[in-house]
C-alpha cells in the first residue's frame, strides 16, 4: 500500500508563513521573480510538482531574471565563507592543488570576461578536474548557447535544494 500523505519536509515548507517560505525559497535560488513563481503555487501535493512548478519558472526567466539568480552563486573555487550550500556544492574543489586552483581563479575570470557574469555549473559530485574542463569548454561557446546552458545548470543546481529543502526532517 502506498501513502498518498504529502512527505513532512514537503508539508514543513507548504504550512510555513509567506515570508519564511519566500526566504526559503531565495536560499535555493536568488531570483526573485523564481521564488515568487514557486511561492503562488503552494501548497504543493508532492515533490514532483514542486519541481515541475521550479523548471517552469527557471524556463521563464527573464535576462535580468538569470542575471539576479547567478548574482547568488559564488565562482567555483571560492565558496562564500560560512555558507554551507556553497562549500557542500564545490566540495569537489576541496582536495585541488594550489596549481589547479591558480587555474580556476584564471579560468573564472577569463569566463566572467567573455560572458560578463559567473560560471555557473552543477558543482555537485563533480571533481575539481571536471569543474575545470567543463570552464574551458564553455568558453569556446557563442553567448546565446552559453545563455542556455547557464540555465540548464540552475535548474539542476535549483532541483538540489529544493531536494534538501522539502526531503529533510
Amino acid at each position: 500500500m502506498t501513502s498518498t500523505a504529502t512527505p513532512p519536509g514537503l508539508a514543513r515548507f507548504n504550512a510555513l508563513e509567506e515570508q519564511a517560505a519566500y526566504t526559503a525559497l531565495l536560499e535555493v535560488c536568488a531570483s526573485t521573480a523564481w521564488a515568487r513563481r514557486l511561492l503562488a503555487a503552494r501548497p504543493y501535493a508532492d515533490a514532483g510538482a514542486l519541481y515541475a512548478k521550479s523548471d517552469a519558472a527557471t524556463a521563464a526567466l527573464t535576462e535580468a531574471d538569470l542575471a539576479e539568480a547567478m548574482a547568488g552563486h559564488p565562482p567555483i573555487g571560492r565558496p562564500e565563507p560560512g555558507d554551507p550550500t556553497s562549500a557542500r556544492e564545490q566540495r569537489g574543489m576541496a582536495g585541488a592543488t594550489d596549481e589547479l586552483r591558480a587555474e580556476m581563479l584564471e579560468l573564472n575570470l577569463a569566463y566572467q570576461e567573455k560572458f560578463g557574469h559567473v560560471f555557473l555549473i552543477c558543482a555537485t559530485g563533480r571533481t575539481a578536474e571536471e569543474m575545470r574542463d567543463a570552464v574551458r569548454d564553455r568558453l569556446g561557446n557563442p553567448p546565446e548557447e552559453e545563455r542556455e546552458i547557464v540555465r540548464t545548470e540552475l535548474g539542476k543546481i535549483n532541483r538540489i535544494r529544493l531536494n534538501r529543502l522539502v526531503e529533510e526532517d
